[in-house]
């Protein structure tokens, strides 16, 4: 059990656990967080987890958790640590079930007071053309080989075949692309699971929102960036689907048979990993770049799908692409291995994209340089406080639905049981987070945004 006590007061907005709190450390942990955040922290096992990861082979400087931190499989979401390319290891557990799960930005030339009329039957018609729920995709099932050319080339193979812009690779991260990938390293099962699911939206917390944008922080940055004050956005939010959740169970049980061979002990399994140059790192690492891929690729199809709604309804003014980010995956970075699992890339002058929790506002920031401490990384989202099992039990989806339509917010779900997952109660205050984030120096705060209409992912 871990208590305040334990830690040690760095900053009002940066804690560590020192190495000696554990003999099985070989690191510090450290923890970006205000005081009442800690408290919501300390609720759950997200410390202990945190402590476990500090164990890793291989792990430099520290591990940390991010403000929205709460309790996940093996590494705690908001997880964030690097390990040596040379003697360090990667685990599938730490970069999570769905890989590549991110956000991408969409952003128009409108004024939020010019579609206000036509919001209904935008978000009406944007759920009607992207599936979404669990499990949900569409009628046509791609062929393996049109699928592995996704999967090996990302969002590139869906511009490629007429889906999208030039700009919208330039605007994504890493272009949307992992290089390393190879569909060979893909089960067939996976793949099954994936064949009909690019452009869907899934379930759970992903979404798909129309925004606008309530507040500038930094006027410099938003005009770089292309933002401006009640300037209508989309934001979408989803991942890689049931294929990134069948290429981290595959490798999962893969990882727990072969630690024994390379004499890896750990205090959760659930934390599994190989040496990142054997063979078994090797082929995990070039799977999780096809889930990855898959992700990014997903995310074009959707944009693709929301740009024809919008165009035919608003006479062709488009969207363009602002960013797109990851927030589960494991890249080399500085010759380390960056394991972030929820949790965002935020290198300097890039575009940070935080959305917040059902009806609460996201946010646009920027990444600093003094982000490095932090392996140049930032808060992914809210963080959850109330498990989805909990929240169906305590909170009811009808009361959700009334009390955001009286916010003038919009919301389109197939499920009443989805909207009491994600419900605002579940999370934290998101403007708490993001405001740790900007004082912490993880990134700068540049645009607040809020939601207009909502589509659930289920």
């Amino acid at each position: 059990m871990i208590n305040k006590q334990d830690l040690i007061k760095i900053s009002d907005y940066l804690w560590e656990i020192p190495k000696s709190f554990r003999s099985d450390m070989k690191v510090p942990a450290r923890i970006y967080a205000s005081e009442k955040m800690l408290e919501y922290i300390f609720q759950d096992r997200s410390l202990e987890q945190l402590v476990n990861l500090t164990t890793l082979p291989g792990i430099e400087k520290y591990a940390i958790v991010m403000p929205d931190a709460h309790e996940g499989y093996g590494s705690p979401i908001g997880g964030v640590f690097a390990t040596r390319v040379e003697g360090g290891v990667i685990s599938p557990g730490a970069v999570g079930y769905d890989q590549n799960c991110g956000v991408r930005l969409l952003k128009s030339n409108i004024f939020i007071d010019e579609i206000k009329n036509h919001l209904d039957a935008l978000a009406t018609e944007i759920q009607r053309t992207v599936p979404s729920g669990l499990g949900r995709g569409h009628l046509q099932k791609l062929n393996v080989s049109e699928l592995d050319k996704i999967l090996e080339n990302g969002a590139q193979e869906i511009v490629r075949r007429g889906f999208g812009e030039k700009q919208d690779i330039e605007n994504c991260e890493s272009n949307g692309k992992l290089d390393w990938a190879d569909a060979l390293e893909v089960s067939q099962i996976a793949k099954n699971r994936g064949r009909d699911q690019v452009g869907t939206l899934g379930s759970g917390n992903h979404f798909l929102e129309i925004q606008k944008v309530d507040k500038i922080y930094d006027k410099e940055t938003a005009k770089k960036f292309g933002l401006f004050e009640n300037q209508v956005v989309v934001m979408i939010h989803t991942g890689s689907r049931g294929l990134g959740h069948q290429i981290a169970t595959d490798y999962i049980r893969l990882m727990v048979q072969v630690m024994p061979k390379y004499g890896i002990e750990l205090p959760d399994r659930e934390l599994a990993c190989a040496p990142f140059n054997s063979a078994e790192g090797q082929r995990f690492f070039k799977a999780m770049a096809c889930g990855a891929n898959f992700a990014w690729a997903n995310r074009q199809m959707i944009t693709h799908y929301v740009r024809q709604v919008w165009d035919k309804a608003l006479n062709g003014r488009g969207l363009s692409v602002l960013y797109d980010v990851a927030h589960n995956i494991a890249k080399i970075e500085n010759n380390l291995i960056v394991h972030r699992k929820g949790a965002t890339r935020a290198f300097p002058g890039q575009p940070v994209l935080i959305p917040g929790s059902m009806g609460t506002a996201s946010y646009v920031l920027i990444g600093q340089e003094s982000g490095k401490e932090a392996f140049y990384s930032s808060a992914h989202g809210a963080g959850r406080m109330m498990s989805r099992h909990q929240a169906i039990k305590t909170l009811s989806g009808k009361e959700i639905v009334e009390n955001l339509r009286s916010k003038n917010i919009i919301v389109k779900c197939y499920s009443m049981r989805g909207i009491a997952e994600e419900a605002p109660q579940a999370y934290k205050n998101i403007d708490e987070v993001v405001e740790i984030t900007h004082q912490a120096g993880l990134s700068k705060k540049v645009a607040r945004l809020v939601p207009v209409a909502v589509i659930k992912g289920e």
